[in-house]
Order: structure tokens, then C-alpha cells, then sequence
């Protein structure tokens, strides 16, 4: 049997990761049985590398050759051999105005060096969530700007009610034009990143370092941070608990993570199910 999408990609939080943090074993069991039949799966998180490890391992990515593109799109692994295929950082003139402009709005400023969330700040509930979230640990520093610039980090979040956030993104989209892109992976994240970086653009890298074409793409994602990548894949897929605007950039919507979305309609596609 062929089947028309030689690689599928699936966001985390929201689409393949539940509402309590947990993995469907019907959903994983799909994934793994999806490769089983030589269909290559990539993770493609606005996390950090560090923070879908578990979940890349969980579904055996490294068993079928499987790929994790982190930050959103900032890095690129392969997961077999954990090489680095593709990386890019953010410019370091970028992180000092950020860094400025998120005390004057007296919002906290987080990002992420190997396996610790790093802020000046640690008593936060949204960078609690985010070290929660990602198994890595908090480390409060004196001076954010300099470890970041001496980091190479590959973004900077701030953070903040999901009232407050989107007349930020406005104002840091315009402001950054042509430095860094600016936008919210979760109501209450505002993710600072290089410029051009986003789900599509990392896809359409992996892509080609892989040897296939948009048209074998299916794509899973339920965020903003999403929509780039379900309108590049050959079939972009929202999912059930994703929000009006995201459902209309997709081609079709299946079950919200929550009700083992990605199982059913992988099960229909790859494995025959009604």
C-alpha cells in the first residue's frame, strides 16, 4: 500500500501532548507503528531541544530515523545519530533592547541554556510552567543580557498575561522588522527568535536535506505558532482543540489532543481503520 505522505509532523503542547502534560498510549502506539511501515516522523516544537527529548524518545524516534526540529525551528536533529543538521541563533544586539523593553513593561525575560531555564527571575508561574513543562530546572542569574549573548541562545521569551502579550507582539513585530520575529507560542509566552525562523522554514530545511517535497508532508498543530507549517504541508491537519483562525489555515481538523486527535486520523490513513 503507498501512502501519500512520507513524513509526518507533529506539534507538542496542544496536539500531541495532552492537557495534563501526558502522552495517549493509543496515540504513541499509532506513531510507532506509522514508522514501523517506513513513514519518517519529525517533533516540531517551540521548545527547547532539551525539553522534547522525552517526548522523541517516547515515540522511538531514534529506532526509525526520526527527526526533532526544536525552538520552533531553530535547530534542526537528526535523532538516530543526534547530529545537528541545521541552527540558527539569535542576533546578540537583539537581546539587550528585548531585554530593556520587557523591564519597562515589567514583564519577565526567560530562555533557555542546555538544560536550565535561565532568568532573572524564579518565582514566576509562567517560568515555573515552562521549567515544569520541559524537565529543566531554573537557574536565576544576576545579569540576563550577558549570559545570553554569551550563550548563543537561540531565542528569548517574554512572559506575561495573555492580556498584556498581544499588543506587545505588535509592537516588538514592528519595532524588530528585519532583525527578529516576534510571536506568542502560548497565550501567556512571547517568543522572541531570529529572523524568518518558523515551522515551515525548518520543514522546508529538513525537507530538502531529506529528499522530499512539501506534497509529502502531513502536518499536525493546534498553536499560531502552527499556521505557517499546516499551510506549507502537502496536508496540514488542526486539531480539534485549536482555536477558529488556526482551523481555517488547515486543510482539515480531526479530534482534540485530548481525544487521541493524531490516532484517529493516522489509523484511518495508514492503518485502515474506519
Amino acid at each position: 500500500m503507498i501512502h501519500p505522505h512520507k513524513l509526518i509532523a507533529v506539534d507538542l503542547d496542544g496536539t500531541l501532548v495532552r492537557s495534563d502534560q501526558s502522552l495517549s498510549q493509543r496515540t504513541v502506539d499509532t506513531i510507532v507503528r506509522v514508522q514501523e511501515m517506513g513513514v519518517k516522523v519529525a517533533v516540531a516544537s517551540g521548545r527547547p531541544t532539551y525539553g522534547t527529548a522525552y517526548v522523541a524518545d517516547t515515540l522511538r524516534l531514534q529506532d526509525f530515523g526520526g527527526y526533532v526540529i526544536s525552538y520552533n525551528g531553530g535547530e534542526i536533529y537528526d535523532w538516530r545519530t543526534k547530529e545537528r543538521l541545521h541552527a540558527q541563533t539569535l542576533d546578540k544586539d537583539v537581546i539587550p533592547y528585548i531585554y530593556t523593553y520587557a523591564r519597562e513593561h515589567e514583564t519577565p525575560i526567560m530562555t533557555y541554556v542546555g538544560q536550565e531555564v535561565v532568568s532573572e527571575v524564579e518565582d514566576n508561574e509562567y517560568i515555573q510552567y515552562s521549567s515544569m513543562r520541559n524537565g529543566m530546572s531554573i537557574r536565576k542569574v544576576n545579569d540576563f543580557v550577558k549570559v545570553a549573548q554569551e550563550a548563543d541562545v537561540v531565542k528569548c521569551i517574554i512572559v506575561g498575561t495573555p492580556t498584556l502579550l498581544p499588543a506587545l507582539e505588535a509592537e516588538l513585530q514592528d519595532t524588530l522588522t528585519g532583525v527578529a520575529g516576534a510571536f506568542r507560542s502560548e497565550p501567556f509566552f512571547l517568543e522572541i527568535v531570529p529572523e524568518g525562523i518558523d515551522k515551515r522554514k525548518g520543514l522546508a530545511i529538513l525537507l530538502d536535506k531529506i529528499g522530499m517535497n512539501r506534497k509529502d508532508l502531513l502536518a499536525f498543530g493546534d498553536g499560531y505558532n502552527d499556521i505557517p507549517m499546516l499551510q506549507f504541508a502537502g496536508t496540514g491537519v488542526a486539531m480539534g482543540n485549536a482555536a477558529a483562525e488556526i482551523k481555517q489555515a488547515a486543510d482539515m481538523v480531526t479530534r482534540s489532543n485530548d481525544d487521541d486527535g493524531i490516532a484517529e486520523l493516522l489509523e484511518k490513513i495508514y492503518l485502515g481503520s474506519e
